[in-house]
């Protein structure tokens, strides 16, 4: 199964998407990010969060949606609601879900600040990444409309 995270710019929240997935899911899963207008580089925030981490991000890069290798099974919208932002709409058959997180390329404030914003975005992704692959995964890929209740909800939660 292939899960895609998405959002505007492909260069912070979906990359932490993409980079936590591959590192935490089983085989048989993999996890890919894009965007619909992509900045063409990864933010260095995020960089930076991600080897802090030991989180490999070796082969990734800012990309649009338009450019993905394979068609994803699931979509993952992360695409928060501040400064007016609109979170794209993947057009495909896959199965879609919004888990909305404020952009913390976006924060402001001192050093510590942003790098607070940064670490509280991760730690987001990171729980719900979690929940995700704590469901019974082989069940529910059987299931599908069960499946978008649980990735529904698990949108909502906070760590």
């Amino acid at each position: 199964m292939n899960v895609l995270f998405l959002c505007t710019g492909n260069s912070c929240r979906s990359l932490m998407g993409e980079a936590l997935f591959n590192h935490l899911a089983p085989a048989g899963w993999h996890g890919l990010s894009a965007g619909s207008k992509p900045l063409g580089r990864l933010n260095n925030g995020a960089v930076a969060l991600l080897k802090e981490k030991e989180i490999s991000i070796e082969g990734y890069y800012s990309k649009s949606w338009n450019d993905l290798p394979l068609v994803p099974d699931i979509v993952l919208s992360v695409c928060g609601n501040a400064a007016n932002e609109t979170c794209p709409v993947y057009l495909g058959n896959a199965l879609r879900s919004h888990w909305g997180v404020e952009d913390p390329a976006h924060a402001e404030g001192t050093e510590a600040e942003i790098k607070a914003a940064f670490e509280t975005a991760f730690g987001i992704l990171r729980y719900r990444i979690e929940q995700f692959l704590a469901l019974p995964l082989e069940e529910l890929k059987l299931d599908p409309a069960r499946l978008k209740v649980e990735l529904d909800r698990i949108g909502t939660l906070l760590p």
